[in-house]
């Protein structure tokens, strides 16, 4: 049986969205599963997004800039939550948890994360912990670079274990030139909305050498969704 591999865009807490999406897919055990980041913050059920992805052995996370932002936050959040300990937050740390969860969509991520016991907190933080920065396939002899937000900075002979972590999921790519001419970058972050020249706000972008997979998933006019890199089938939740 034939191996296929999906590539799923920013879920950003849409738990519903993504299990109508994996059905979709259909995923087999053989197939192979990335997700590019963003799984976190805005939408509903993040932690629930999160335990589904958990529960996949065939899926890869990659981190995006709303697991960086989360992941200070939810391990203040394995303490509990008194007077006492807020007062004993630095400066920093509670500017970072307000910024996270004001400006952020992290209310829904902390929500949510409160309900879980000590243990499943314990084991989504390491599942967060443990998201890779980037990923390289090589699928049908085409190379394909897995990143979430861009590579900022770029050059096209600088490996991509140079890259700063800004540089990886921060980074908005410039969707109107090729990165490299032999290789495609796969991108989440920048919902395909706010991509110029997209031909269909709100589904995938697909123009020179790029794939953008953020079809902005929490946004009314918007959607999850994925493509299968073997046959170039695009899925969308809705």
């Amino acid at each position: 049986m034939d191996k296929h591999t999906y590539v799923i865009g920013d879920i950003h807490g849409e738990a519903e969205q993504l299990k109508i999406l994996l059905q979709k897919m259909d995923l087999k055990a053989e197939d192979e599963l990335y997700v590019l980041g963003d799984v976190v913050d805005r939408g509903k059920y993040p932690m629930e997004a999160l335990q589904m992805l958990m529960s996949l052995p065939n899926c890869t996370c990659l981190a995006g800039n709303h697991e960086v932002m989360a992941l200070s936050s939810l391990k203040l959040m394995l303490n509990e939550i008194t007077e006492d300990f807020l007062n004993r937050l630095s400066a920093e740390q509670l500017e970072n948890l307000e910024d996270w969860m004001r400006l952020n969509g992290g209310g829904t991520t902390a929500l949510e994360f409160t309900f879980l016991s000590q243990e499943k907190r314990k084991e989504v933080l390491e599942f967060m912990e443990n998201f890779a920065l980037y990923a390289e396939l090589e699928i049908n002899g085409q190379s394909y670079v897995l990143v979430h937000g861009g590579l900022g900075n770029f050059e096209k002979e600088k490996p991509l274990d140079a890259y700063t972590l800004d540089e990886l999921v921060w980074t908005r790519p410039d969707y109107s030139v090729p990165y490299y001419q032999d290789k495609i970058v796969v991108t989440g972050h920048t919902p395909t909305q706010l991509i110029p020249g997209s031909d269909r706000h709100g589904y995938i972008y697909q123009k020179n050498n790029h794939i953008a997979l953020d079809c902005g998933a929490c946004f009314s006019e918007g959607r999850l969704a994925g493509i299968c890199l073997e046959t170039g089938e695009c899925f969308y939740a809705r």
